[in-house]
């Protein structure tokens, strides 16, 4: 037991100090030479170590002091560490978008704004794409219509994979993951979804967490990117490392929405079946509309499946 308490010890100190001390390090590190340099003299980097021992030396008289001093300096960094978490999940909720309806009335109109210029948007690339792959099942097989029609479906699927229903790409990925799931097998996944999670083997929940946490990591990434606005506000080349911090975490948060989509749709897929099955539902054969919403259905109020919905007796 002693063992095994050191040993998860270590893996919290060492994430402790991996997500939350090293970053915010950095950004007091930034933030303290933001502050020194100001925005007149903004290109002075070279008169940065002079200026930050001069501070330091008379902060660290003694040796407590400078053990205090760290002691501040390492409780600070985690502090700034907890509060980029904290944007992050904000971050993470605008990105997505699910519940924008419950968000301040004050918002609502810009954001159906939003939704109606990405609906327009799509339905101009879908028709652009439709035409494109006519024209290239008509055309001689050396023409190049065939790159056409692949580039206006990537360009397509650029704006959403399904008709825009949330303000954002990545809350659109998500959404038309249940869209389609509701359409093609009748399931609805916020009702399905954790029965089906305690019941798929230990390495899908393995792939699906870690890509659950890459977007977690992408958003708290954002979260520091608007903590360098603080840097901005006392050094303006600050505004540059806020918007590359910030791209870069979007383009992250892009990339795992994706693959977490793409994972969650393809283990409702994999797995409803058996699940059903075990709870009586289904046929021989793949997963139908109908046995996918009983299923649903039972999972949501308990309500009994039509007899010829239930497995036959062995």
């Amino acid at each position: 037991m002693n063992g095994l308490l050191t040993e998860l010890g270590k893996k919290l100190a060492e994430r402790w100090l991996t997500l939350l001390v090293l970053p915010g390090a950095l950004f007091l590190g930034a933030l303290a030479a933001g502050r020194e340099l100001g925005h007149t003299r903004w290109y002075a980097l070279g008169t940065l170590p002079t200026r930050l021992e001069r501070h330091t030396g008379s902060l660290a008289a003694s040796t407590a002091d400078l053990l205090l001093l760290l002691l501040a300096f390492l409780l600070a960094a985690a502090a700034c560490g907890l509060a980029a978490q904290a944007l992050g999940s904000l971050v993470e909720r605008l990105w997505l978008a699910a519940d924008w309806p419950a968000w301040p009335t004050a918002t609502h109109t810009v954001v159906r704004r939003l939704i109606a210029r990405r609906v327009r948007l799509f339905d101009r690339r879908r028709a652009q794409a439709g035409a494109a792959l006519a024209a290239a099942g008509l055309a001689d097989p050396e023409a190049d219509a065939a790159h056409r029609a692949a580039v206006a479906g990537s360009r397509l699927r650029r704006v959403a994979d399904a008709t825009p229903a949330r303000p954002t790409w990545t809350g659109d990925r998500l959404h038309a993951v249940e869209t389609r799931l509701r359409g093609d097998l009748g399931l609805q996944v916020a009702v399905v979804w954790p029965h089906l999670w305690l019941h798929v083997p230990d390495t899908t929940r393995a792939e699906i967490t870690a890509a659950r946490e890459s977007m977690l990591r992408a958003a708290t990434l954002a979260g520091w990117g608007l903590l360098y606005l603080a840097v901005a506000s006392l050094w303006w080349p600050g505004v540059l490392l806020c918007g590359a911090i910030t791209g870069t975490a979007w383009h992250r948060f892009r990339a795992a929405t994706d693959g977490y989509a793409t994972l969650v749709e393809s283990a409702v897929r994999l797995h409803a079946q058996d699940l059903a099955r075990q709870l009586g539902i289904g046929r021989r054969g793949p997963l139908t509309l109908a046995h996918g919403a009983a299923l649903s259905a039972y999972l949501t109020d308990g309500r009994d499946p039509a007899p010829d919905l239930l497995l036959p007796p062995d």
